[in-house]
């Protein structure tokens, strides 16, 4: 796929289909609505279109294998599976638990880039290379087998510099910056949500 086309004064995030900042979460519950979230997580894997690296193929790739895998189970079973908090416990009564697992692996993918972005604007003098591998020690790194930590350290290391990555983000570096800060602020907040439920009984099997 080509990196997302910028409309002019636009940023990266006005390319999305839907933003974090959009999808839904109950106030009374956290639950966190299934179809909004998984349009939000297809966006955000068009930033690795813009890294541009062939070496971040196989995690763009993983990330879209583990959508589909919550996809298949929302389509299978729509009313048991309006939020993300529905469909695990709906799944895992089939015995079955493919999305659920796929709930899981993603949840630390958008961890992973979401912890190395929000690193990488904090601190302007580092590299993105540099912060995504913080990001990925204590994100994906720790589950991963010795297989797999060398396809993503590959692509870590194939990270563009850090002026030409936010170059692409948008022509105006302040309301990149100012924009991306809002994004990152409501998947970190999601991404919380998920990792709490995740961690509880009814979604474990």
């Amino acid at each position: 796929m080509s990196a997302p086309t910028i409309p002019p004064g636009g940023t990266i995030v006005d390319t999305f289909k839907r933003s974090f900042v959009d999808v839904t979460i109950d106030p009374a519950t956290n639950a966190v609505n299934t179809t909004e979230f998984l349009e939000a997580s297809e966006s955000l894997i068009t930033i690795f279109d813009v890294l541009g690296s062939v070496a971040f193929a196989p995690v763009k790739s993983d990330m879209l294998g583990n959508v589909k895998k919550i996809r298949d189970r929302f389509l299978a079973s729509p009313v048991d599976s309006e939020t993300l908090q529905s469909l695990v416990p709906s799944e895992l009564k089939t015995k079955k638990h493919t999305a659920t697992e796929g709930l899981i692996w993603l949840v630390r993918a958008l961890e992973f880039t979401s912890i190395g972005i929000a690193q990488n604007i904090s601190k302007p003098d580092e590299e993105l290379s540099d912060s995504f591998r913080s990001s990925y020690a204590v994100t994906l790194k720790p589950h991963h087998s010795f297989l797999v930590k060398p396809i993503f350290s590959a692509a870590m290391g194939a990270c563009p510099y850090r002026k030409d990555f936010y170059a692409k983000l948008g022509s105006d570096p302040a309301k990149v910056e100012a924009e991306l800060k809002v994004y990152l602020a409501a998947l970190e907040k999601i991404v919380a949500i998920l990792k709490a439920f995740l961690d509880t009984k009814e979604a474990k099997w």
